[in-house]
């Protein structure tokens, strides 16, 4: 079958990927300035990672792209099962990292499955749902499976352990679930089990330091020379980027080394210091531009699967980006969720690339895929 590209790439929506560059573009900038004073080679150079990762990011999700969104809902379940095999090995043969087992080392670069089985969850969630009376309310019986398929990853990934995602699994489900149409009585008694789950968590399931980190939450300056050091340096460099910040290469907590991670997890202290509330407020209109997006093309598409697709990505964007900015200004418990597009990392890059890829198919699905001329 001969494709006319010039006519595919006519009425292609580039406009996912154009958000996702211009994010990108202020976060490469932001770890250059995070790092460009640091005593190592391979630190400072980590923005040159970040730019091969994303380059392999946008090819993967371009190509994914270009695929019927009915290709992804056919195998969805095979996807899973592929993810979930993946985060068994990682518990037997995983890279150890940081006293935590969440990588399978491939040789010249390692993979982190649980970044992957968030799309994988939202994939055979919206799957499951689409198949299961998606147009009457969702009884308790209803989500006794889904429960299932979300748990399951979402242990495997808690024993790592990693808090971060296993409990991002979780409200990634909750996004779907109530977008699937859910009753009062149901949401409060969810809301029972999920405050009886999280006691329990907390006193059986999380490990010493994971309990620590919501201590210190409630009272960073408990151990401020301590457990609390991270989140006390955040707020500092926060707050002292005031209206218009200190500008760019000119972040003290970076470069004096005072805020550990701040190529990670606290990308978002950094960009406020040296850009004060100014910065801020453009880089979190980018991501609500993005979100609003997501959410009208969630409402304007005719699929069920498609819908439900979209707004599980939603949701994986939401929180990811809510609980970051949320941890780093004192708001949340501190835990390893990277600002998408801006933390540091090939997987979570690689996660990013396929989502605006999926969104695409789906959003090129409703002016280029009627036809199979344009189907693959």
């Amino acid at each position: 079958m001969k494709i006319d590209w010039r006519e595919f790439l006519g009425r292609y929506d580039f406009s996912f990927f154009m958000i996702m560059f211009v994010i990108f573009l202020i976060g490469v900038f932001n770890l250059y300035s995070a790092t460009h004073n640091e005593p190592s080679l391979a630190i400072r150079n980590l923005y040159l990672n970040q730019i091969v990762w994303f380059l392999l990011a946008v090819a993967i999700g371009f190509f994914i792209s270009i695929f019927n969104v009915k290709t992804f809902n056919k195998f969805s379940y095979v996807l899973y099962a592929s993810l979930l095999i993946l985060l068994i090995l990682v518990l037997l043969i995983g890279k150890v990292g940081m006293g935590a087992k969440r990588w399978i080392d491939l040789g010249p670069f390692h993979i982190q499955p649980s970044e992957l089985m968030k799309i994988g969850l939202v994939m055979t969630l919206s799957r499951w749902f689409t198949l299961h009376d998606p147009d009457y309310p969702l009884t308790f019986k209803g989500l006794i499976m889904p429960v299932l398929i979300t748990f399951l990853p979402a242990g495997l990934t808690f024993i790592q352990p990693d808090l971060g995602s296993g409990m991002l699994l979780i409200l990634i489900f909750s996004f779907i679930a109530f977008y699937r149409k859910v009753s009062w009585k149901m949401i409060i008694n969810l809301s029972i089990l999920g405050i009886i789950a999280s006691g329990v968590m907390y006193k059986y399931v999380l490990k010493e330091y994971q309990r620590k980190r919501i201590e210190m939450f409630l009272n960073p300056y408990k151990d401020a020379k301590g457990s609390g050091y991270n989140a006390i340096q955040s707020e500092i460099a926060i707050g002292s980027g005031k209206i218009i910040g200190k500008g760019f290469k000119k972040s003290t907590q970076a470069s004096l080394s005072y805020l550990p991670e701040n190529h990670t997890d606290f990308v978002f202290s950094i960009f406020n210091e040296e850009h004060g509330l100014i910065g801020s407020i453009v880089l979190i209109s980018l991501y609500l531009m993005l979100l609003l997006k997501l959410i009208n093309l969630a409402k304007s598409v005719n699929g069920v699967y498609d819908s439900f697709l979209v707004i599980g990505i939603t949701g994986i964007f939401f929180w990811h980006t809510f609980i970051n900015m949320g941890m780093v200004a004192g708001l949340l418990p501190i835990v390893g969720i990277p600002l998408p597009m801006m933390s540091y990392g090939g997987s979570s890059l690689i996660t990013f690339g396929i989502c605006m890829g999926l969104v695409t198919s789906v959003s090129n699905s409703k002016n280029m895929f009627v036809s199979s001329e344009f189907t693959f």
